[in-house]
């Protein structure tokens, strides 16, 4: 096993060298570069290779003087690397995974599993400095005095602990190597991602100068923090629904947050009011062409569906079932009510799933009304319910995403509060169209709608002789 490591590590390294050999060949070489990240074996793979394009052709659109580099493992699909490098002028450098020798540690969360696939910035030794990014950053403004930074330098988000989501670094074969070294021995790592290596290999970047860009463009060397403009946590707006950052220019945002509250989802927004900010950077520079026929056949399969169901409403109160038990009937009475509710619920969540995750809020939106709406339309005339309490959550939701949707909240504790006012009141009318629906299965059955009495012939009522 400890031959089999140092082989994949000794791969790692080789693989490493072929690539900065590669690029040092380049004719037209920059001395820097914006760098990110990609490899495969997460739920969100698709997305966050969304999320590299938007950012990467954001920066383009900045103009920034500086290679636009994407450190891909070699699981990422062809077509994708591809996509990079002649839609998006990316250069792409293929690597071998890093093995993780933290990720049997007892706190080690499974999607950090190849993210120390990031040290391989310091393998890209054509360039004098690389800015390492996540995929979760918008830039508001270029930001190439960066290139001025020193060996190592990062922003504290938190208090006591540098964030990896951008910083700053020197490449260096040497640190490479012994950050490989490092690995193999074992050095601490808090969390077993990146962010906790680099703050064990760099434990005392709390204690160094703020970093100042030169006025005459000379490179700093040594380690330096970043002002918090340089990562501005999405939380910080959120709070006053503006930003007021006075430390450093307010460069850069970024979303540390949960990975379904990423700003590319289309639910980001209005739940999140930064969310429609990254859509509004996709719409400008990578459009939304793959995903609008998916929508296009959604909408007109629930529109087809809506219409089938207005047209040829059923009539279930014509099955008859004879000579039944009456200890089956009460059974089939409790399955058909477990079956209503279930497909209540299967109404609201399955246009949910069925929803390209990274489409623009303003389109995911209407879909997921429109599919709610369709399939609802189903369990109504199927169960024979009356509309309204089906649908009054479907209200509840537009209502709430209107009132979350107010552009002209003071700040973020104020629409906390009438979000949770708006919700507490709805409450009450959401148990009570819950309590009809229920009541309502119960008449329908009652009344024998379903499953007449022993020998007797089934009658239609007044309700069913409206169609």
């Amino acid at each position: 096993m400890e031959i089999k490591r140092r082989l994949g590590l000794l791969a790692a390294l080789l693989l490493a060298l072929a690539a900065a050999a590669a690029e040092a060949a380049t004719t037209e070489r920059r001395r820097h570069a914006y760098a990110a990240m990609m490899y495969m074996g997460t739920p969100r793979d698709y997305e966050f290779y969304v999320a590299t394009r938007v950012m990467m052709r954001s920066l383009a659109r900045l103009h920034v003087d500086a290679d636009l580099v994407v450190i891909a493992s070699v699981d990422v699909p062809v077509r994708w690397a591809q996509t990079l490098q002649e839609e998006d002028g990316v250069k792409v450098v293929r690597v071998e995974n890093l093995k993780n020798p933290y990720e049997y540690q007892q706190n080690f969360n499974t999607r950090f599993k190849l993210t120390l696939n990031k040290l391989y910035a310091w393998s890209l030794i054509s360039y004098d400095r690389v800015v390492m990014l996540d995929s979760d950053n918008i830039f508001l403004q270029r930001t190439d005095e960066l290139f001025q930074c020193g060996q190592f330098c990062a922003v504290f988000i938190n208090p006591c602990i540098f964030h990896t989501g951008l910083f700053v670094l020197q490449p260096s074969m040497d640190v490479f190597k012994n950050m490989l070294h490092e690995l193999e021995t074992g050095r601490e790592n808090p969390d077993g991602a990146d962010q906790g290596f680099l703050a064990s290999y760099f434990p005392d970047l709390l204690d160094q100068p703020m970093f100042h860009p030169p006025t005459n463009g000379t490179k700093l060397y040594g380690t330096y923090r970043l002002p918090l403009g340089y990562q501005m946590d999405a939380s910080y707006y959120y709070l006053k629904l503006r930003w007021s950052i006075p430390c450093g220019p307010n460069s850069v945002i970024t979303f540390p947050s949960a990975p379904w509250l990423k700003p590319w989802y289309w639910w980001s927004w209005p739940v999140l009011p930064l969310g429609l900010s990254w859509h509004e950077r996709r719409r400008n520079n990578l459009g939304y062409g793959s995903e609008l026929p998916i929508l296009l056949i959604q909408a007109v399969m629930y529109i087809g569906i809506i219409a089938v169901t207005r047209l040829a409403r059923p009539s279930l109160s014509k099955l008859c079932y004879n000579r039944r038990p009456e200890k089956i009937i009460a059974i089939l009475h409790n399955t058909l009510k477990v079956a209503a509710l279930w497909s209540i619920f299967a109404a609201y969540t399955v246009p949910f799933f069925l929803i390209p995750r990274t489409v623009h809020p303003l389109l995911g939106w209407p879909i997921y009304v429109l599919g709610v709406a369709s399939l609802s339309s189903i369990v109504i005339n199927v169960f024979l319910l009356p509309p309204l309490p089906v649908l009054t959550v479907l209200l509840g939701i537009l209502g709430s995403l209107f009132v979350m949707a107010f552009p002209w909240y003071s700040d973020g504790v104020i629409r906390a509060l009438v979000v949770f006012a708006y919700a507490f009141s709805c409450a009450p009318i959401a148990w009570a169209s819950l309590m009809k629906v229920t009541g309502s299965l119960q008449n329908l059955l009652e009344r024998e709608a379903f499953f007449p009495r022993l020998g007797e012939s089934p009658q239609l009522s007044e309700f069913n002789k409206l169609y």
